[in-house]
């Protein structure tokens, strides 16, 4: 009754305020109907909305990125970026690539002091930490594959923002625990702080945000990099020490690149290339893995966790070493996923020890990049395919609010070497490749990913979760190929994530302990966490019987055409 509720109010003319019991689906079975897989029921429902007025997949995944950028601050944005992954049902594949940009007076040395010392608080809170936001560009850039104008995209979220939603438990706790951040790097009152603890079943109106949504809907692009809203950019970066200009924003392109496609047992897995690492990752971890052929051995098992611990180590030794912008940088991508070059990369493994990381690679540790990202997965009921996953970095960004305007905006300057060869405060340091540069984006771990099956979509699948988002897709998609689990099982049984350094293998809660053991006896470290990754999932088999898993760590949910 309750999910008939939901549905029936957000296909009537009400507004989404006046519906404040969110329902969370998280999984649903369906055939010759669109599905949308978010990190907020609203979010999911406003895509699935855009479906049942005749939008396409393309449609759907701007209108649901909209509205996380007004339901889910934390990570959906206008001030951020990310990356796109579309399959088309005439078999065109492509990707956007919509990652900030590195302003025109940024460099190398931009976060060392006097001293030659790195000082990562400048590069991840407060104004000097922001990049050129991406996410409107990959908006309009999107649209030229929708059929649908872009007022009628944006209206879901306008509404969301000027009439106000419901806030959950996890949501009200999440902005209580930043209240400190907001009240120290903002100089005016945000929408975001209040003196009292926000509760449960608060409405969280965004009126500023609202006005920035409408100038984009009555002025497209121009409505956010120029005009009004560019220059209250510039006004909240001349609040501190910001260095983003007006010439930053209007000179901002998203670059459209050819995707990283290759074979693992039949299906061809389409997935993201540089400046995401994540492409080049999946590609080096399945085929790596494939030596073995997983297939022999149970989920989770001491064996197939071994195999690709020893996969994952080795592919983000490359990435410390190789990756970075591929307009700055020697692309060695062809290379590095060559099974030439990875067949001597496995020579090494050793089914009955450890691998010493320093024996795979130069000792250039991986920085440590945020977990707060969202992912999408869509597919229309036309066969249209696409996975998006978009980013502030690190949670609510810079914890910078643009005054007048609404929007949070990132701290993606933190994705790069913050001073090549010198470790952060976190002990991690980067390689020249990823280094700082104007114009240059930063280097990601976003692996939004499409498989296909005889050409068609097979699997849609993607997650936040910082470095540890290539491992989770990697996972994900031989939990569904190799181990043969279902997607609900694929999606929320127990993960594990190795990066080359540190040393340590992470396992999530309720891990196998006879797998722990097993890989203990042969020299692995290990340590449990609580989380890792929200991984958003569809599968679709060969009748076109689909099933969307929405991940079960969170709020994440599906919405139904």
């Amino acid at each position: 009754m309750k999910k008939l509720l939901f549905l029936l109010l957000l296909s009537s003319n009400l507004t989404f305020s006046q519906f404040t019991d969110i329902n969370i689906i998280k999984e649903v079975r369906t055939k010759d109907k669109g599905l949308v897989v978010s990190a907020h029921p609203l979010a999911s429902e406003a895509g699935a909305k855009i479906l049942r007025m005749g939008g396409n997949a393309y449609d759907a995944v701007i209108a649901t990125q909209l509205a996380l950028a007004v339901v889910y601050p934390q990570a959906g944005n206008l001030g951020g970026g990310g990356f796109l992954v579309g399959v088309k049902n005439s078999g065109e594949k492509f990707t956007i690539d919509f990652r900030e940009t590195a302003p025109e007076k940024s460099s190398g040395d931009m976060y060392l002091d006097k001293k030659g010392n790195a000082n990562t608080d400048l590069s991840q809170n407060g104004r000097l930490a922001v990049g050129v936001p991406g996410s409107v560009a990959g908006f309009f850039a999107t649209l030229k594959h929708a059929k649908l104008p872009m007022e009628k995209l944006l209206q879901p979220a306008i509404d969301l923002a000027e009439q106000g939603f419901s806030l959950t438990e996890k949501e009200a706790g999440l902005l209580n625990s930043q209240m400190e951040y907001f009240n120290q790097h903002n100089k005016t009152m945000t929408v975001f702080q209040q003196k009292e603890q926000w509760k449960q079943g608060d409405i969280l109106v965004q009126k500023d945000l609202a006005l920035t949504l409408k100038l984009i809907q009555q002025n497209g692009a121009k409505g956010f990099y120029e005009g009004k809203t560019a220059e209250l950019i510039i006004a909240e970066m001349k609040r501190g020490n910001g260095i983003i200009t007006l010439k930053d924003l209007k000179n901002y392109k998203v670059a459209e690149r050819k995707p990283i496609v290759f074979d693992y047992k039949g299906n061809e897995i389409v997935s993201m290339p540089l400046p995401s690492s994540g492409g080049i990752l999946l590609a080096q971890m399945l085929k790596m893995s494939g030596f073995e052929n997983l297939e022999k051995y149970k989920h989770n098992s001491g064996e197939a966790v071994q195999i690709m611990v020893e996969a994952e180590r080795r592919a983000f030794a490359d990435r410390a070493e190789y990756m970075g912008d591929p307009d700055f940088i020697n692309d060695k991508t062809q290379l590095l996923i060559s099974d030439e070059y990875l067949k001597s990369r496995w020579k090494s493994f050793d089914k009955n020890l450890a691998t010493r990381s320093s024996e795979v690679g130069k000792i250039i540790p991986q920085p440590k990049e945020s977990t707060e990202t969202t992912h999408i997965s869509i597919l229309d009921k036309e066969g249209n395919a696409v996975a998006v996953t978009t980013t502030l970095n690190g949670l609510y960004g810079s914890k910078v609010v643009v005054t007048g305007a609404g929007f949070f905006l990132n701290n993606e300057m933190d994705d790069f070497s913050v001073k090549p060869g010198v470790p952060n405060m976190f002990g991690a340091v980067g390689g020249e490749a990823n280094s700082i540069k104007p114009g240059k984006r930063m280097l990601s771990s976003m692996t939004p990913t499409i498989v296909l099956k005889n050409g068609k979509p097979f699997i849609i699948v993607g997650t936040p979760g910082g470095t540890t988002i290539p491992t989770s897709v990697y996972q994900s998609i031989v939990n569904v190929i190799d181990f043969k689990l279902s997607p609900n099982m694929s999606v929320n049984a127990p993960k594990f994530h190795h990066q080359w350094l540190p040393e340590n293998v992470l396992v999530e809660r309720h891990f196998p302990e006879t797998t722990i053991k097993a890989l203990e006896k042969k020299n692995y470290k290990l340590e449990r966490v609580s989380q890792i990754g929200r991984t958003e999932m569809i599968v679709i088999d060969e009748k076109g019987n689909a099933v969307a898993v929405a991940d079960g760590r969170g709020d994440d949910s599906v919405g139904v055409e």
